[in-house]
């Protein structure tokens, strides 16, 4: 006789080490799976209960002392839906990447991850022993088979499922953001399901972590592999999934899928979340922007008001001797047309009384990009006594493209505590600008179109320092991203003494970056947590 499994998916946004906080959030949405959707058992994300990535909070043994209350707790209070929830686990001197399923006040089974991570982002052989078994449990009827993300990347943990007897696979993540990953992750659950058979479901978490943003994005694929159910990115909710059941054969049932994001949607929400989950997570009041006039921080000031309101936002424009009047009026437009508190702090004085200070010093040296850097740290240490003051987040404007080459100052335009568009390269900063701009029209049209420049000098012009974008991005990307040898980048026909200069701004700026603000990671290999190469070093490859 056919019956129907009714599954709740938990694509929500977690605190990362506050379990006691997690396991409440999981009991309201158990609560709410079962009285709303009448859901028969509600998954969740990966490490529910600490929060993911952990990184070394999982060293502290308290922790796990921690997750065992709450897993108690979870037994003591969840009561008619069945759940399952992921968390560390430390057993018999091991330590296991896990996941339970709780039924009405016991354990009825626990999966530890077999395959660990180790690459990119991830470090989890430093904290967690891999499990080896398979992990099938009845659920009103239906053996389900529980894997956790990599798992699900190489063939074999599902094969062992499968032949464990399962008939549907469920697999938890805490999958990270980066562009177009969830076409690749609807392409693996495929490999895996035409592989075995089965439909399977893929769970994953929402929200931003530091550099991280986990953009949820989960989905159910039926046994040709083929996606039956979308939830939507970047947004977190309880979304129901269901399964008819006959005769051992078991069918979601397919519902309307929502539209694919383009590019620059995907990567504009992704950039949006981070940088929200980042303030409140943190208890900022609110954030302060260096409103220049120009694309980039244009760009960080649409995101900023998207993610926290324009009550929350204050732009301070530090013009000096070099500031154009377009730049004034532009970043007065933007600022009035978005609702936020904009003031206008000259530097001139400032400048002045510094080159005064060090007219001894100085004597019988040329004017240099020493000068140029004292405004910039001017600006950035008016920018850092607003946040001194009023508590608020200042979020620097750097792109991805400048932080590769160096074309930024220590102290003064990289000055602050999250940058919002670190991994954006400049030509993608255009089309978010134009992106933003099709919603509502808020970035002045010559901001987006006119050359440029740092404003540090008469007539200054990035392309003064830097091959022109459109030539320096493919490279940037090909060397940093993919990690193509120079000579590799020339054969593809660019430019040998191009690519040659620009290899060689990459590799002695690495001290820059370490010293620069978290931002959102958006492409594969990002500064920071993916890319990490020694600041002393006589390696060279040209």
């Amino acid at each position: 006789m056919a019956v129907r499994l009714r599954l709740a998916i938990a694509q929500i946004n977690l605190l990362v080490g506050d379990v006691s906080g997690n396991v409440e959030r999981v009991i309201r949405t158990a609560a709410e799976a079962r009285r709303t959707h009448a859901a028969n058992v509600v998954v969740f994300p990966e490490l529910t209960l600490t929060g993911y990535p952990p990184e070394d909070l999982l060293l502290r043994l308290h922790l796990y002392d921690q997750v065992q209350a709450g897993l108690d707790r979870l037994c003591r209070e969840v009561r008619g839906i069945d759940l399952i929830v992921g968390y560390p686990r430390r057993l018999d001197g091991k330590f296991f990447n896990a996941i339970s399923l709780v039924r009405d006040g016991t354990v009825v089974a626990t999966y530890h991850k077999h395959l660990l991570p180790n690459y990119s982002v991830f470090d989890e052989k430093r904290y967690f022993d891999p499990g080896s078994a398979p992990c099938v449990a009845d659920i009103v009827g239906v053996p389900v088979g529980l894997t956790i993300c990599e798992d699900v990347w190489q063939p074999q943990p599902v094969r062992l499922t499968a032949q464990a007897g399962a008939r549907l696979i469920i697999t938890v993540n805490a999958s990270p953001y980066h562009m177009e990953k969830g076409r690749e992750r609807e392409q693996i659950m495929a490999a895996r399901a035409q592989e075995n058979r089965l439909p399977a479901v893929y769970v994953n978490l929402v929200g931003g972590q530091d550099e991280l943003v986990f953009d949820g994005d989960s989905f159910v694929v039926d046994a040709d592999g083929a996606v039956t159910q979308r939830c939507p990115a970047f947004d977190a909710g309880l979304f129901a999934v269901d399964f008819d059941v006959d005769d051992g054969s078991v069918v979601p049932v397919a519902q309307e899928l929502p539209s694919v994001l383009s590019l620059e949607q995907e990567v504009y929400h992704a950039l949006v979340l981070g940088v929200r989950d980042y303030v409140e997570k943190n208890r900022f009041p609110g954030v302060a922007i260096g409103l220049s006039g120009g694309i980039d921080s244009a760009l960080t000031l649409c995101i900023a008001v998207d993610a926290l309101g324009a009550d929350r936002v204050e732009t301070l424009m530090m013009p000096s001797r070099f500031t154009a009047a377009m730049s004034l009026e532009d970043a007065a437009a933007m600022a009035k047309g978005l609702g936020v508190r904009h003031s206008v702090i000259s530097i001139e004085p400032m400048v002045e009384a510094f080159n005064t200070a060090l007219r001894e010093e100085f004597r019988g040296r040329m004017r240099d990009v020493t000068e140029e850097n004292i405004q910039a740290r001017i600006r950035g240490s008016l920018l850092m006594a607003v946040s001194n003051k009023t508590g608020c987040l200042v979020l620097t404007t750097g792109n991805k493209s400048e932080m590769a080459v160096g074309y930024a100052t220590l102290y003064g335009d990289m000055a602050g505590g999250y940058a919002a568009i670190k991994d954006v390269f400049k030509t993608l900063v255009y089309r978010l600008a134009e992106h933003r701009n099709r919603i509502a029209p808020v970035v002045p049209l010559r901001v987006i179109e006119r050359p440029p420049t740092a404003e540090l000098a008469v007539g200054q012009r990035d392309s003064d320092s830097l091959p022109p974008y459109e030539v320096l991005d493919p490279i940037l990307e090909r060397y940093v991203e993919h990690d193509q040898a120079p000579q590799d980048i020339v054969a593809a026909g660019f430019d040998a003494a191009t690519v040659a200069r620009v290899v060689a701004m990459v590799d002695r700026n690495e001290y820059k970056r370490r010293q620069a603000a978290p931002g959102v990671r958006i492409t594969r290999r990002a500064f920071g947590r993916d890319r990490r190469y020694p600041i002393t070093s006589g390696y060279r490859e040209m």
